[in-house]
């Protein structure tokens, strides 16, 4: 009998044994120990048939690499215990999902969950809800307290290497879970000011179904389109669960689906502050077309503005004077599209407030994007091809460039990003410190710079000790990598539970 079952299978089950006690467990269950076994044994004792519901891949936030198997891999183990049933993946982050499909005489938790207000997810009070609701009742468990992350952990068998070893070692020794912790509890009462181009990414998810038949090109079928917020406003999401106040401006063309988009998108202590470029602006919108069984991006289709009015940054540079007297930090992301101009940017350089800075070269604005008009930042963010083609230079090290860069633009902290090989803070008479980036795979890397921007910044602001500073960068990009495009953004939640799962 094949105990793993999908929905349908699932609603006829249910159906069908309308007069029997059913049970349910559910959780990750990234690696059985003896204390899942006697969870199950406890919760089959309770009625007569025993459904385990897990948590799908995407949803898990529990830390590095994980999970280390996979949804297909953790139904397969688990199937082959005899006290189980039947397995199903679940729909939904909590077990809400599963809850309302079985409607089980008993959902049972383990004895952690007793004090419910000890789950950091708070998952806990809408499953007994729901639980509750259809008339079921909610059973702790009293079995001994096993870890599946601290066993992962200790064993290491998220199989990081030898620098992601050392360094997490080196933050745990010197610093710990709590201490950091209590410092990024310290960023809420920061006010926060974003200035840069608001872009939307379209991604176009199908199939390739073959050649044309007449043409030399690639056919795609479609099957769904997503929307995400980009660019100022992924920022802006990325910062917005660790602060009160975020202030954005942004151009904005005021469309209709665009607005719901925001709506969606945005938390309600993000403050709007739209521009008009010119009279006729259309928003910006990059549209991907990809591969959903490869996740291959096949080609871009990008809508791009026209320069902006003559007098545009006399309205942009009104606006952000506005701001100045509420504002503890300005983070500047330049994409070049044409929002911020000369004056503008000259304008922000002479502001005297903790600002950072990202100008990003792309496929629109390659070989003519610039740092130039740019100095007097406390941070600038840079890739390494990035900053190479800044100062024209293809072989000379990485650390003589930034040097020249942090003197020509009167840079105090430089980072320079190196994809899978981590990052690098360099600052000026100082030696630099290197980073190993904490990421197995990445689904997708776009939105990783504006990632690490909004951690790096707000940690440098506050004075963080720059290992910690580096190593909160890395995890929020690797949080991003994890997802397709700027989908799911860094939250306080998530990257907590990592930290704590690395350094606990």
């Amino acid at each position: 009998m094949n105990k793993i079952i999908k929905k349908k299978g699932l609603i006829k089950l249910i159906q069908k044994n309308k007069n029997k006690k059913i049970v349910l467990c559910h959780g990750v269950f990234d690696l059985v120990h003896y204390g899942h076994i006697m969870h199950f044994k406890k919760a089959k004792e309770l009625g007569d048939i025993l459904i385990v519901s897990i948590t799908k891949d995407i949803f898990i936030k529990k830390g590095i690499n994980r999970p280390v198997f996979n949804e297909l891999q953790r139904s397969k183990y688990l199937s082959e215990i005899k006290i189980i049933d039947y397995i199903y993946v679940c729909e939904s982050r909590s077990a809400a999902d599963s809850i309302k499909l079985i409607k089980p005489s008993y959902y049972v938790k383990g004895p952690d969950y007793k004090h419910n207000a000890s789950d950091e997810t708070k998952k806990i009070y809408l499953e007994k809800k729901l639980v509750e609701k259809f008339k079921g009742k909610i059973f702790y468990t009293d079995d001994q307290k096993f870890s599946s992350s601290n066993i992962i952990n200790q064993k290491n068998l998220l199989n990081l290497n030898y620098k992601q070893e050392e360094y997490i070692k080196k933050i745990k020794s010197k610093f710990g879970y709590k201490y950091i912790q209590n410092q990024i509890e310290k960023f809420s009462k920061t006010k926060i000011l974003i200035v840069g181009e608001l872009i939307f990414d379209e991604y176009c998810f199908g199939n390739i179904i073959g050649k044309s038949g007449k043409e030399p090109h690639l056919v795609l079928k479609e099957n769904f389109t997503e929307l995400y917020v980009g660019g100022s406003g992924a920022i802006a999401r990325n910062i917005s669960s660790f602060v009160k106040n975020v202030q954005l401006i942004a151009p904005f063309g005021d469309e209709a689906f665009l607005k719901q988009a925001l709506k969606k998108n945005f938390d309600k202590n993000i403050f709007k502050n739209f521009l008009k470029p010119k009279k006729n602006f259309s928003s910006i919108i990059k549209k991907r077309f990809i591969d959903e069984i490869s996740s291959y991006k096949m080609f871009g289709s990008y809508l791009i503005p026209e320069r902006p009015e003559k007098q545009f940054s006399n309205k942009l540079i009104s606006k952000i004077k506005s701001k100045l007297p509420t504002t503890d930090m300005i983070i500047v992301c330049d994409y070049g599209h044409d929002f911020l101009e000369k004056k503008s940017a000259s304008f922000i350089s002479n502001i005297k407030k903790f600002k950072s800075l990202n100008t990003q070269i792309n496929s629109s604005n390659l070989g003519y994007h610039s740092l130039n008009n740019y100095k007097n930042f406390d941070l600038v963010i840079i890739n390494e091809s990035e900053l190479r083609q800044e100062l024209r230079e293809e072989r000379l090290d990485v650390a003589k460039l930034a040097k020249l860069l942090i003197n020509q633009k009167n840079i105090k902290n430089l980072v320079v990003t190196h994809g899978k090989n981590g990052v690098t803070l360099f600052k000026k008479n100082q030696k630099f410190l290197h980073c190993p980036a904490f990421v197995e795979h990445s689904l997708d890397k776009v939105g990783a710079g504006d990632a690490m921007l909004s951690m790096v910044s707000i940690s440098l602001m506050h004075n963080l000790d720059p290992e910690i500073v580096l190593f909160l960068g890395s995890i929020a990009a690797a949080i991003n990598v994890k997802n397709v495009g700027n989908k799911v953004p860094v939250n306080l939640q998530e990257l907590s539970r990592i930290i704590k799962f690395c350094l606990e």
